[in-house]
Parts: structure tokens; sequence; C-alpha cells
């Protein structure tokens, strides 16, 4: 008897049992730190490391951009940093109150934003002051420096008297010709005004001698120019030309008795 198929399968059914007990089944599994080689790991940190230190520079910028627009913000832009006090320093034939008004900042205007120089030459627009300069003072307050003009003489002025400087310019009205002050007559007392420079060139040539008997110096005209002395006497000293010789000249004839002495051609000096 030959035999048969198996009872009960159908031809086929073994391969496909067969098949399906060959499939695999997969599951991931976290593995452990130990699961990877050493080498890999430290591979790994080196390049973590290399990739922190090429962003580092980087953050550092962003940071100190962001730390600079913050300041730049605080200083520029708002009354943190803002004028609190104007100081003056110097100031004497000026009151600082005159000072801090031609200055005009506004209260809290950003100290940084302040022209210095043209707040400078604002002070320097007043009469009395020379030159001035304003610095800033951190947090808050501009320091006004001025130099004042310094008097060299007076010119009468019908009732009143003008105090000039070493360059001519008027800068005090005064009721009355202060002590210790040379006086010259012109008209019209200017730094351009050619009598005022005349009469002060003659004033810087005289000697000591001269000018302690000095009363005026009359300028009529830039050649017609007349020293008035004490005790009545005179000097005419003609232009403004030749000071130290007709100073010396006129020096050494005060001795004399002679109400008038001529030094305007000192080669020939004539007094009478």
């Amino acid at each position: 008897m030959s035999p048969g198929p198996a009872r009960g399968r159908t031809p086929g059914q073994d391969g496909g049992a067969g098949r399906r007990s060959s499939v695999r089944r997969w599951q991931l599994v976290r593995a452990g730190a130990d699961a990877v080689p050493p080498s890999t790991r430290r591979f790994m940190a080196r390049a973590r490391q290399r990739r922190m230190r090429a962003a580092l520079p980087w953050a550092v910028a962003v940071g100190v951009l962001a730390a600079a627009g913050l300041v730049a913000w605080a200083v520029l832009g708002t009354g943190l940093f803002g004028v609190r006090q104007v100081r003056v320093i110097g100031a004497k034939l000026v009151t600082p109150v005159e000072v801090r008004d031609v200055v005009a900042i506004p209260d809290d205007t950003p100290l940084a934003r302040v022209d210095l120089a043209a707040a400078a030459r604002r002070v320097g627009s007043l009469a009395p002051v020379e030159r001035a300069t304003v610095e800033r003072d951190w947090p808050g307050t501009l320091v006004v420096r001025v130099v004042e003009r310094t008097p060299v003489a007076v010119v009468p002025q019908g009732d009143r008297y003008a105090v000039i400087d070493g360059s001519g310019v008027p800068f005090q009205d005064l009721p009355q010709a202060p002590d210790g002050l040379p006086v010259i007559r012109v008209g019209r007392p200017a730094a351009d005004d050619r009598g005022t420079r005349a009469g002060l060139d003659v004033l810087a040539a005289l000697s000591p001698r001269l000018r302690a008997e000095l009363v005026s110096v009359d300028v009529a005209g830039l050649a017609r120019i007349t020293l008035r002395l004490h005790k009545g006497r005179t000097v005419v000293w003609g232009d403004a030309t030749r000071g130290a010789d007709k100073s010396k000249v006129a020096t050494a004839l005060l001795d004399r008795k002679a109400d008038t002495i001529d030094v305007s051609a000192p080669d020939v000096v004539t007094f009478r």
C-alpha cells in the first residue's frame, strides 16, 4: 500500500507554515551608555566641543551688540544721563545765572547730545568773556570754564566810561573810571577802530615813568596823538609808529622844564 497524503493537510500547507515561522519580528531597544564604544563617545564629545567653540564668538558678538545698543539707547535716547546741572568756573564780571541762561540747554537733555562747541560760542558772545569752553562731567553736569577779558584802559563816553581790553573790545560800561586804568580819548572804541588801535599801541610803548605821569592818551587823529601828563604838561606823539624811540626820548626829557615836548619826529625833538 502506497502511503497517501497526510490526512487533513492540503498541499503547500507545510511550506506556508515554514514561511510564516521564518518572519522576524524587530524591536527597538535603548542601548546603555556602555554599549557605545569609548572611541565613538570621545569623537562625539570632540564634535560637540568644536560646535560650541564655533558658536561662541557669534554668541559673544550678539551679546556685545545687544549691550551696546542698550547703553546707546540709555545715553542718547533717555534722560537717564541728562543735564542736571551747569557749573560755571572763572566768571566774575558775568554772573553764573547769565552764563546758564546763554548756554540754553534744557534740563534732562541727554548729555551726550549736547553740542559743546555751540554752547561755548554762545557763552563767548557775552561781552566780558574772551573765550569759553564747555565740557561734560558725567553723569549729568555741564562744566563751563570762562576766561574773561583783561581791562587795559577806559574810554570816556559822555558821562560814562567804557572799559576796553588789549584788542580794543569794550566790555563794561561804568559810571566812573576805575582806579589804576589809563584813559584813552577816542571817538568810538572798538576792536576794528583804527584810532582805538593806535591809542593802545602808544599805551603799550610807554615807559613805566611815562605811565606814572600819564593822565590820558588823546587820539584826535591817526597822526595827531597827544599824551596829557600831570601838572598840565603835554607830549606831542604824532602817529603810533616808532613808539619805543619816542618813549625813550620823551622819558629822558621829563626832567626838563618844558610844558610841551614834541617827539613826533624822535630824531629831531623840540620842547617849549
